[in-house]
């Protein structure tokens, strides 16, 4: 969108555009001490994601979020929808997680671990292995369309696609069994929910890693806009030491810069063309910055080569910049008001998340009193209620349990007692609950119900319910 143009001769002012034409980035490769590290997380986060479908666990998937049968298998534990409540203390984990490394060194997680960050990384590998590095990409792009040209795009396009598709494949694998998947797949009989992730996830993995990147992180991601708040002086950040580094120039190996009136910044660009973002970190700090340390990468090396010493460009601190404060001082600054508070909700959540889920009864159940017989009376007088048990057996293994009522003189179970519940399943039964007409008061009485596991008294639940007298 921008002004209409002006009538020519006059004074109207010039167009003025309000959006920003993008120019395609061409990062170049980098080899370095925070390469490794960003390679080692990337094959990390990727083996896990990638390689968990593949667990087995019970002669079952070991990670599976069952949509059909509303169960969440982990490893040895299985999770039914009323335990919400654990996947609520996880989403605040990973939020007071995520708050405290912000806090302590800024978009560390952008930098290595983010999934957008992650799959470009794996794209632009297949880029580069198809492609050639950046000045061959750069030639190739320039380039008329010929035969080659369709050829290697083509090549990278589809290595693109492929890949995307095994990764919308992967994760539909975690709410279908992965057995049932493959078999549907090879009979051409996938869901339409099946259909629509693999692709929905598989196309947005490609758009987003083969053509956005940036613009997500720049645009699309509202990490970007809200990590300010959690920032302050001493979180650790990025920087340029301008006091060292200006005034730029070019210089000869060996050259004293001072006597040159120059600072050690030789200006020769390379932490703008390694930057996956675009950005020139020598203008300061800068939303768009990722945190990947590509920079000081490619800065350190540089140093190397005309013998200057290294950290230009480093991990800082504001603080540590305007004070001039060594990495043992840095370090110091860590432990502050807000990371303590961080770091006590964070441990506060996890060992009460942990405590519930290590005394987490594996048994749940709902009563529902049959509301289309009030109450009714048994040959023998008394006063009989009609109930509706759902018990949730969350073991994998077959229980047997006893059931017993409380809460009014002489209240017992009319029949059978005792349930089979097989292993992480549903049992749906109805039993009558008979107490002498004498027993309570005319209307709403409350009792309980005692299930208990026959083999092990401390599975046991008890629950409360209401008996209706006439």
């Amino acid at each position: 969108m921008s002004q209409p143009n002006p009538v020519p001769g006059s004074n109207a002012p010039a167009p003025v555009s309000f959006y920003e034409k993008r120019k395609k980035i061409y990062a170049k490769g980098i080899r370095g001490y925070f390469d490794n590290w960003r390679i080692a997380l990337v094959l990390f986060t990727q083996v896990l994601f990638y390689g968990g479908l593949w667990l087995e666990w019970n002669g079952r998937q070991a990670l599976l979020l069952h949509l059909v049968e509303r169960k969440f298998y982990i490893f040895g534990m299985v999770f039914w929808p009323q335990d919400v409540i654990y996947l609520a203390a996880l989403l605040i984990i990973s939020a007071y997680a995520l708050f405290l490394v912000t806090a302590v060194a800024g978009r560390l997680f952008c930098g290595y671990a983010c999934p957008q960050t992650v799959y470009t990384q794996v794209f632009m590998w297949i880029e580069n292995w198809v492609e050639g590095d950046r000045n061959a990409r750069m030639k190739l792009d320039k380039a008329p369309l010929d035969a080659r040209k369709l050829r290697v795009k083509g090549t990278k396009f589809l290595l693109w696609g492929l890949f995307s598709l095994w990764t919308g494949f992967t994760l539909v694998g975690y709410f279908t069994p992965v057995d049932e998947l493959i078999n549907n797949v090879l009979t051409n009989n996938l869901g339409s929910w099946e259909i629509f992730w693999i692709f929905f996830y598989g196309g947005f993995t490609f758009l987003f890693a083969g053509f956005m990147r940036e613009q997500v992180c720049k645009y699309m991601c509202p990490y970007a806009r809200f990590q300010s708040v959690m920032f302050d002086p001493d979180t650790l950040i990025i920087t340029y030491d301008p006091e060292r580094g200006e005034t730029r120039g070019v210089r000869k190996k060996g050259v004293d810069p001072k006597a040159a009136g120059l600072g050690d910044c030789v200006d020769c660009g390379q932490c703008v063309t390694v930057c996956p973002t675009g950005i020139d970190i020598r203008n300061g700090l800068q939303y768009e910055c990722i945190g990947c340390a590509a920079c000081i990468d490619v800065c350190d090396q540089v140093m190397d080569k005309v013998g200057l010493p290294r950290g230009l460009i480093r991990y800082s601190t504001e603080n540590a910049m305007a004070q001039h404060l060594g990495k043992k001082e840095i370090l110091g600054h860590i432990v502050r008001p807000r990371i303590l508070l961080y770091t006590a909700i964070l441990v506060l959540i996890c060992g009460m998340a942990a405590w519930f889920l290590a005394h987490r009864i594996p048994l749940k159940v709902d009563i529902i009193r049959d509301r289309s017989v009030l109450a009714r009376e048994a040959d023998d007088g008394r006063i009989e209620n009609v109930y509706m048990l759902q018990i949730m057996n969350t073991e994998e293994r077959d229980h047997r349990y006893r059931i017993s009522v409380d809460g009014l003189p002489g209240a017992e179970i009319a029949g059978e007692a005792e349930v089979d519940a097989s292993a992480a399943g549903l049992t749906s039964f109805n039993t009558v609950v008979r107490v002498p007409p004498e027993a309570g008061k005319s209307g709403s009485n409350t009792i309980h119900f005692d299930i208990v596991a026959v083999e092990n008294p401390d599975i046991k639940v008890r629950e409360k319910a209401s008996f209706l007298l006439p």
